[in-house]
């Protein structure tokens, strides 16, 4: 597949995935699951990787999620695929045999963080701004962030950040346990090889080995995926989705009060 909306590269055992729409603050569309897919299919199979990086192009933003230009128009039938391939994606991430590190500058919104949490690590920036904002455009956060992030920041912690839909500085989530690390912008690429050359040095077939092992306490979470694409194809295509969808495209608030009286 050529790829269009990811940048991907192998070089000295670190495969890179970077998401490619900085006109969109890096957001995923159907296409760029699909290569981000595509692209860590092959990074998996490749015995001279050793380590994954997910990040995003330019310093404004790691990803922000889905692209509401796409998202606006799916119903029911097109939702299901939408959201089948990306929880397919992030179980790809869990399920690489090589620690997978996102490396995020810039905003790491809605499904954006969600690819995050499915990560191994995160390496943030100072610059960096974690959140999830379904609720705000008709949508809801339930392909990670209801499922890894309250064990990631603990329960309450994750209710507040799912259902007030606020943002949080690098400095902030790093407290939580959100992300690993904070750098300053100017020593970020440098940190991010020292994780990679010290990934390298470890014996690969014990990595693979400790980060099943990991995994094993949430892969039970995989069942619920599938009831979450359920649940949220359902609201595809309704008046308040589409109102959150819109009102997002057309820079303003939502008016979701009406659907309250």
């Amino acid at each position: 597949m050529p790829y269009t909306d990811i940048l991907y590269d192998k070089t000295d055992g670190v495969a890179s995935i970077t998401l490619n729409r900085p006109g969109v603050l890096n957001a995923f569309r159907t296409q760029t699951v699909l290569e981000m897919t595509e692209a860590l299919e092959d990074a998996s199979n490749d015995h001279t990787v050793g380590a994954i990086v997910i990040t995003g192009t330019g310093e404004r933003a790691f990803c922000g999620g889905g692209d509401i230009a796409e998202m606006r128009d799916l119903t029911p039938e097109t939702g299901r695929l939408f959201l089948r391939r990306f929880a397919d994606l992030l179980w790809r991430i869990r399920e690489a045999p090589v620690p997978v590190i996102a490396a995020v500058r810039g905003y790491c919104l809605g499904g954006g963080n969600e690819i995050n949490l499915a990560c191994d690590m995160t390496l943030a920036a100072e610059s960096a701004v974690f959140g999830q904002v379904g609720p705000t455009v008709g949508s809801a956060p339930i392909f990670g962030g209801s499922q890894f992030l309250p064990g990631i920041v603990g329960e309450k912690r994750a209710r507040e950040i799912i259902l007030l839909c606020q943002r949080y500085p690098a400095r902030e989530a790093e407290r939580f346990g959100w992300c690993n690390r904070v750098v300053p912008d100017a020593q970020f690429e440098a940190e991010l090889r020292k994780w990679t050359d010290r990934i390298l040095m470890l014996s690969p077939q014990a990595l693979r080995v400790s980060k099943l092992s990991l995994n094993y306490a949430s892969d039970w979470q995989y069942g619920s995926f599938n009831n979450a694409i359920e649940m949220l194809t359902a609201v595809y295509g309704t008046d308040e989705f589409r109102e959150g969808m819109i009102a997002f495209l057309e820079k303003r608030k939502p008016d979701f009060g009406r659907f309250r009286r």
